[in-house]
């Protein structure tokens, strides 16, 4: 009888399971397997070979904006739809080539969440012919580049989100009135005057965040040459290097990338280069980010550098830069779901 009962429960138990996995999103769903940032294309091996699939690998290779070496984008694999069986499904990051003419007239990207795994997205390319989707990818290279990488963003920030350094957070509230999440292994601390730099001391690839603010006088803030001004003033004065008289500061101001973008509908400033320690044998790529707190009449910044000399760079600083994009400034703080919006790419229904 004990067996019947056990029997019995192990099938309401895969009944449940069965009926789960029918959902969308689904709790039942198998954990998505890879690494961040690693991207698995299904597509023809003729298709890939020739020059559509070399438009794709092209994008995909492309080099991380930022670094002091060349990193490319994506670790890139490659398979055949027959070989698309359940051990790749369940890869994390997917793109699905479809060229069909009696299908399409025009090219789209489309994507869909969760389908065989979580967390997952599969982005299918869906065109008539080769030629267009070489034209199309190579036109909109800068979109599928954009899109994976906020994906990958939003699940570092979602980590960050259930475990996280408290202590980081404590402070950034308590010298201005902000949350900021970063890694629980950022524990060693400094601040000063308007200033936090919080580090990982302890690893031999050693990440780092600060945050710090000045006041907002003009439109003109937002410009190159000024954050990089205030940027070397504030760094000067707060992170001084190991032998005397050094310091940290900008490398070379010609090769700092800008950009504005809206972040959670607000104006954001972002800036990317290559830090250096002034009297001294040390450097590394940052990215920072600058927002205006209205309510205060400041600017705040806060950036991620990493000192990693001759080691990979690609996913330290990523997971630097998801760390910038959950800053909360004062009016903010309501806010619990923190999340960076894709755009570009139309969701399946």
């Amino acid at each position: 009888m004990k067996k019947i009962v056990k029997g019995i429960g192990l099938m309401v138990l895969v009944g449940f399971a069965l009926m789960g996995c029918s959902g969308k999103h689904s709790v039942f769903r198998p954990t998505a397997s890879g690494r961040p940032y690693e991207m698995m294309v299904i597509m023809d091996n003729a298709q890939w070979e020739s020059p559509a699939g070399r438009a794709l690998f092209d994008v995909l290779d492309t080099d991380v904006p930022g670094l002091p070496q060349p990193e490319r984008s994506f670790r890139i694999s490659q398979i055949a739809p027959e070989g698309f069986d359940r051990i790749i499904k369940i890869c994390r990051n997917i793109i699905t080539a479809d060229i069909n003419p009696a299908i399409y007239t025009q090219t789209k990207l489309k994507f869909s969440r969760d389908v065989y795994a979580h967390p997952q997205i599969i982005m299918t390319i869906q065109s008539p012919s080769e030629d267009e989707f070489q034209q199309y990818v190579s036109s909109h290279a800068h979109v599928i580049l954009d899109f994976f990488n906020k994906v990958e963003i939003n699940r570092q920030i979602a980590a960050l989100k259930g475990k996280h350094s408290r202590i980081v957070s404590e402070k950034v509230g308590e010298i201005f009135g902000s949350d900021l999440w970063v890694p629980e292994s950022l524990d060693g601390i400094k601040t000063g005057r308007n200033f936090l730099w919080a580090s990982d001391k302890r690893a031999t690839a050693n990440q780092n965040v600060v945050v710090y603010s000045y006041p907002y006088t003009d439109k003109d803030t937002f410009t190159k040459d000024h954050f990089v001004q205030m940027r070397d003033s504030v760094m000067r004065e707060n992170m001084p290097g190991e032998r005397e008289g050094s310091y940290m500061t900008t490398a070379d101001s010609r090769f700092v990338d800008v950009r504005d973008f809206a972040l959670r509908g607000e104006y954001a400033f972002e800036a990317r280069g290559l830090w250096e320690v002034k009297g001294d044998m040390m450097g590394g790529p940052f990215v920072s980010q600058a927002r205006v707190d209205v309510a205060n009449g400041r600017v705040v910044v806060v950036e991620g550098f990493v000192f990693s000399p001759d080691k990979a760079k690609r996913n330290l600083m990523r997971q630097m830069e998801a760390s910038l994009y959950t800053l909360r400034l004062p009016a903010e703080q309501h806010l619990e779901e923190i999340t960076v919006t894709p755009s570009g790419v139309e969701e399946n229904q």
